[in-house]
């Protein structure tokens, strides 16, 4: 199976991209990190007193999505799909079979940390580059609608984020060089994807 990573800081455009590589090739499938967040008490707790919570290691249930990754990875199926709820800060699971998945596409702030931990797995990963106030831009308007902040908590809790996202991977280099590429507004991106459908 076709592994593909897209990572970026929160407003670059992953999801976007995701499905636009998802709507071209067919029989593919994303599984998006925003679905993985933990849940319960103690993390709506954590969540009013850390600042740029849901952009550290600590929120994300990993446990939950290596389970979901390495079923879909084995078996070319997957069972259910995955929603996180911002607000209540719970999971949702609707039953959603997809069988004859060829390709895989981890996107999300957290698909290159998980990528970091994979062995002896051929990937690809794709980076996007974007300039900070279109991200910012993109964020505020999405926390406003779906996730029930306004706008000036949505502002701090981006810039908090970005900070936290390029903090974080400056010692990390992304081992696959050869199969790591930069996408850029100019970015021709259908070049791109030949390089990896064909």
């Amino acid at each position: 199976m076709k592994l593909i990573f897209i990572s970026g800081p929160s407003g670059s455009g992953k999801t976007t991209l995701s499905n636009q590589i998802i709507q071209k090739y067919k029989n593919g499938i994303v599984l998006s990190t925003d679905n993985y967040y933990k849940t319960g008490l103690k993390i709506k707790l954590l969540s009013k007193f850390v600042k740029g919570f849901f952009d550290r290691s600590v929120s994300f249930n990993n446990e939950l999505f290596k389970k979901d990754f390495d079923f879909i990875y084995k078996n070319g199926i997957s069972i259910f799909d995955r929603y996180y709820n911002f607000e209540n800060k719970t999971i949702h699971n609707i039953l959603n079979e997809t069988n004859n998945i060829n390709f895989l596409i981890v996107e999300g702030i957290f698909a290159k940390e998980f990528s970091n931990t994979l062995n002896n797995k051929d990937y690809y990963f794709l980076e996007i580059k974007t300039k900070k106030d279109e991200c910012m831009k993109r964020v505020v308007q999405r926390d406003i609608k779906g996730r029930g902040k306004n706008k000036k908590q949505a502002e701090n809790d981006f810039l908090e984020s970005w900070d936290i996202y390029y903090e974080k991977f400056k010692p990390n280099k992304i081992q696959n060089n050869k199969n790591k590429f930069i996408i850029e507004k100019k970015t021709d991106i259908d070049h791109i994807l030949k390089k990896l459908f064909n």
